[in-house]
């Protein structure tokens, strides 16, 4: 007998200005059921889940709750319904106690009566096994226990369904089987759980069933079970298995004797990436291959120390080093375009001139300042070098479109002149001409001797320009690819599988 239909999102319809974030979108929850909502970054996992708890409305579709039709205009409106949301960033008060975080902002402020919150609070805590104490600060709690009391907060809200939103991202092993034990738990007293993660085991180890979005478009709901990893991972690429073909790269010529530009030994950071070992060689282009929140960012972060490192040995050129900051990482010859380009690259106030000069600057020390004719001579070289369109230099850089943006911060690199480069997502966000431009240099700073490692959530651009693939699932890396191993589909099963290759018959 099937478990009763509690949700039901029918044809479920939004857009922002110049974007379907979703496109008749059909989502289906079971009282008593762990749900597994996956898809790659800009799928529309957020926007669905941010309408079913009321921080959006729906442009077009009905949401159907226990049998009624139902629509929610703030989150107030869905909590009252049952609807508990607990998010990644844990939205509670370090310095109250446990009981007043379960409580706060539900009638307990005029007049409280803490001997009946503590006793509430106590009641569900041990129901649910929680390991706190209702006096307890919140501070002192760990962040896995955090996650928990937010989710019993939820809960005590007459919680039907449960929304977990990446609620792993910050725990470890032990941390995430409490976290499991506290879902299973909730699963059997009926409550429907939705469980937005980007660790496939977790999925494989917890859920009962799952739902693929790509693009803002429903792929396919599946029981668990009946659905092998490496389906789920070409669902979520799109990308057919028998559509792939291989792409071979020339690998730079190296011996056993041959130094690397840049060696990593057990390195790891205080952004959760597991120990690694890393190699580079002279004019190499090598990338971090993965699914969204496989640790392919952390690595490359806790190799520019933009994390803060707290493990491994690092040498350069065969010179034991060591950095611990990014100055430290410039000084040796590395340079970083971040992922997020908004937030970590540009500066949007000042200047494409300013922008571009940065990194030289910052180098050289803000007491000894370039020139403005020093300042403008390595612009304009830069800007007519990588065609960067802009008014002026001394345009604001958030006046550029993306894809210029994205090529002043490659510009405030090459200026360093460094003999290794890190490019993070530098094609995302920018038109396809542009896309083009930027491979293209890559491949020509490699033949010019350069060193770079290329992440893309693109596979197929990844095989464009690198010749070797470090592949990486769950923080860890799980296998390497070079050479006639180096295809779409081995990535995929090698991110499927979590380890070596499997012969296909």
């Amino acid at each position: 007998m099937q478990p009763e239909i509690i949700l039901k999102m029918e044809g479920i319809c939004k857009s922002f200005p110049g974007v379907r974030a979703l496109d008749n979108v059909d989502f289906t929850l079971r009282r008593g059921e762990i749900h597994a909502l996956m898809g790659e970054n800009g799928a529309g996992k957020s926007t669905l889940i941010k309408i079913l708890n009321g921080v959006y409305e729906k442009d077009a579709g009905r949401i159907v709750l226990e049998g009624r039709p139902v629509h929610f205009r703030s989150p107030q409106d869905a909590q009252k319904l049952g609807i508990g949301t607990v998010f990644q960033e844990i939205a509670l008060c370090p310095n109250l106690t446990v009981a007043e975080n379960m409580f706060i902002g539900r009638g307990w402020k005029a007049l409280v009566n803490w001997k009946e919150m503590n006793k509430r609070a106590a009641e569900m805590l041990n129901s649910l096994g929680i390991p706190a104490g209702p006096t307890q600060e919140l501070a002192n709690c760990s962040i896995a226990v955090q996650q928990m009391i937010a989710i019993a907060r939820a809960v005590d809200m007459d919680c039907k369904i449960l929304i977990l939103d990446e609620p792993t991202s910050s725990l470890d092993e032990d941390e995430t089987q409490k976290l499991f034990a506290l879902m299973r738990e909730l699963q059997a007293r009926g409550v429907g759980i939705i469980f937005i993660t980007h660790f496939i085991d977790q999925v494989y180890e917890i859920s009962d069933r799952i739902t693929v979005l790509r693009n803002g478009r429903l792929i396919g709901e599946y029981l668990t079970a009946e659905l092998p990893q490496i389906e789920l991972v070409s669902k979520m690429m799109g990308k057919a298995l028998s559509d792939v073909s291989a792409i071979k790269k020339h690998e730079p010529e190296r011996s056993e004797e041959s130094v690397p530009v840049f060696q990593a030994k057990a390195l790891t950071s205080a952004a959760g990436v597991r120990p690694f070992d890393f190699t580079i060689q002279r004019g190499e282009v090598n990338g971090f291959a993965g699914l969204l929140g496989s640790g392919r960012s952390e690595s490359v972060r806790a190799i520019f120390a933009a994390d803060r490192v707290t493990g491994g040995e690092v040498r350069v050129n065969g010179r034991r080093v060591k950095i611990r900051k990014p100055l430290d990482a410039m000084k040796q010859g590395i340079g970083y375009l971040p992922e997020d380009r908004k937030s970590d690259g540009i500066i949007d106030e000042l200047s494409v001139r300013d922008n571009i000069i940065l990194a030289l600057q910052v180098m050289k020390g803000f007491f000894r300042p370039l020139s403005r004719k020093q300042a403008e001579e390595f612009a304009n070289q830069y800007v007519k070098l990588l065609d960067i369109k802009t008014p002026s230099l001394d345009t604001p850089i958030k006046s550029l479109s993306g894809g210029n943006q994205q090529k002043a911060i490659l510009a405030r690199w090459l200026l360093t002149h460094p003999m290794y480069l890190i490019l993070d997502e530098p094609t995302r966000g920018i038109d396809v001409g542009t896309k083009v431009e930027i491979q293209k240099l890559v491949l020509k700073l490699a033949a010019d001797g350069m060193s770079l490692t290329f992440i893309s959530s693109e596979i197929d651009e990844m095989l464009r320009v690198c010749s070797r693939l470090i592949v990486m699932k769950d923080r860890e890396i799980v296998g390497e690819l070079r050479g006639e191993d180096l295809t779409e589909q081995n990535v995929m099963q090698m991110i499927a599988q979590g380890g070596e290759l499997r012969c296909q018959s």
